[in-house]
């Protein structure tokens, strides 16, 4: 793959992902988009539309799960070249979050529904701040090296891309996730709680409790002792004291 080709395969897969990405923050929220998480073509029954919504989910966690372990890139990079291996892990990922909204069945039973304006804005926010949380943890930690725009972009110009280091930055000094921890407040701070929307939530905190177990063990991998140390001082999602507990 020549480094022209390489450079627009990387901005259009990061193009594709922060799009979708702003769209997903509308879809949860019920905010702005044409179609949300409680809106759309229903299913034939409740059963069918549980089953569909977490075959989506299920089939974002594998690729997701799969694709991001050591073993599958070392793999995977004997098979596409390795500047684009990151860049293809977000557009793979990014086409299943969009399959994911256009064929979500909502199931607009309601569990809760908070009638007061002022503390229906004040969830609204704080949901908002989650997704701004999240956003923020990726560039804490190299948000372009991420989403594979930094990987691609040097070997256009024929640098090598570096490694990020390992560093304890704002929300990381309180929680080794912050990451995750904002995608849990922007999915659980709601005005208007669905059955679908619950449904995503939940399968999601599983998904996410779970996840960080699997991705601590290459985290040591690659940083040792040191990670071992900050696991020891740093709660996992939410800052609750030392040790590795959420």
């Amino acid at each position: 793959m020549g480094r022209v080709l390489t450079f627009a395969y990387g901005v259009g897969s990061y193009l594709f992902f922060f799009l979708t990405f702003l769209y997903l923050i509308g879809f949860v929220g019920n905010w702005v988009v044409p179609k949300s998480i409680d809106t759309g073509v229903a299913a034939e029954s409740l059963g069918a539309a549980i089953a569909i919504n977490l075959g989506l989910l299920g089939l974002f966690a594998f690729q997701h799960t799969v694709m991001a372990r050591i073993g599958f890139k070392k793999w995977w990079t004997r098979v596409i070249p390795p500047q684009v291996e990151r860049s293809t892990f977000v557009l793979l990922a990014t086409a299943i979050l969009a399959l994911m909204v256009w064929q979500w069945r909502p199931m607009p039973e309601t569990i809760w529904r908070i009638e007061s304006p002022f503390a229906a804005a004040l969830l609204n926010g704080i949901s908002l701040a989650g997704w701004g949380i999240a956003l923020i943890s990726t560039c804490l930690i190299d948000h372009f090296e991420l989403f594979g725009l930094r990987q691609t972009v040097f070997y256009a110009i024929g640098r090598e891309a570096e490694h990020p280091q390992f560093r304890e930055r704002l929300f990381y000094k309180w929680v080794r996730h912050p990451l995750m921890s904002g995608f849990l407040i922007a999915f659980w701070f709601t005005p208007v709680m669905t059955q679908g929307h619950l449904l995503f939530a939940v399968a999601n905190t599983a998904y996410i409790l779970i996840g960080i177990q699997i991705e601590e063990r290459t985290l040591v991998h690659l940083h040792g002792e040191r990670y071992e140390s900050y696991r020891r001082r740093v709660s996992a999602l939410f800052p609750m004291g030392r040790g590795k507990s959420t």
